[in-house]
């Protein structure tokens, strides 16, 4: 199955400088976990709940006054609309992520693909086996 297929489609993305109080009132709206971070029309980072809790709450910054760009992941880890799930499914594997932004031909964010989009497109056993290898414990 296409990625295209699966993902999903509402998906947005913040600029660097949006104060993570925005984003987090983002993912509480829209009820997801991360949110891809942009800067010159490129996705530059990811921030994710985690990061949130990590890199602001865990060290005492204002939410207000901390940007995106500060406690972001930086890189971009993504797929593609053409390709499949199971390519989806190798690289989240790969890179232990858990969900990651879907590009189009352009190169312009068309969508998210979560692990639970891919639970809902594949057999048990392989949605299994995805879970379990991100899920892993770090050593």
């Amino acid at each position: 199955m296409e990625i295209s297929k699966a993902m999903h489609k509402k998906a947005q993305w913040v600029s660097a400088d949006t104060p993570v109080s925005d984003v987090a009132a983002i993912m509480k709206k829209d009820d997801i976990g991360s949110v891809p971070v942009g800067e010159n029309d490129k996705l530059i980072g990811m921030i994710t709940d985690r990061d949130l809790a990590l890199r602001v709450v865990a060290e005492g910054r204002d939410m207000k006054k901390t940007l995106a760009r500060d406690v972001m992941t930086p890189g971009i880890i993504y797929c593609q609309t053409h390709q499949t799930v199971e390519d989806a499914i190798h690289l989240m594997d790969q890179k232990k992520i858990r969900r990651m932004p879907v590009l189009d031909g352009k190169k312009r964010m068309v969508g998210m693909l979560s692990i639970g989009d891919v639970s809902h497109s594949v057999g048990h056993d392989l949605s299994g086996e995805l879970i379990q290898a991100v899920s892993d414990h770090h050593a």
